[in-house]
């Protein structure tokens, strides 16, 4: 009986440590790059993430423009169909590329105190601050 009531409470802890994804709180906001790990931004120029209705994406990496789309399905959050002109801006070229490469690596996100989490498992990949 013990052992029941130990899995019981093991079961209720883990669950409610998984937090629900709800594309509510994505719809509608546009972010502002403030953390590439490993990479320092550039200082020149910005990268934004727009999420519109239905999870489209929009906004800027650093020098050209690009679009998606996001999805959320079984807890996760994914960005498919990810598009951008293709401008060379030498010095914004490899945190371009880093964070192109970053947002196709999402499946997971957090959004705390005005800040959003793009995530692959446990691990940071992209953190922005909301600026609307």
């Amino acid at each position: 009986m013990k052992n029941l009531i130990f899995i019981g409470l093991f079961l209720l802890l883990f669950s409610a440590c998984n937090e629900k994804i709800d594309p509510a709180k994505f719809t509608n906001t546009q972010w502002e790059l403030t953390e590439l790990p490993g990479l320092t931004l550039p200082a020149a120029a910005k990268a934004t993430l727009n999420i519109a209705d239905s999870l489209k994406l929009s906004g800027k990496s650093f020098c050209n423009s690009y679009g998606g789309q996001a999805e959320v399905s079984d807890n996760k959050i994914s960005v498919k169909n990810v598009f951008s002109t293709k401008m060379f801006c030498q010095e914004t070229d490899a945190a371009e590329r880093a964070y192109l490469h970053a947002l196709n690596q999402v499946n997971s996100a957090k959004v705390t105190d005005n800040k959003l989490y793009l995530l692959n498992g446990d691990k940071t990949l992209l953190v922005f601050t909301k600026t609307n």
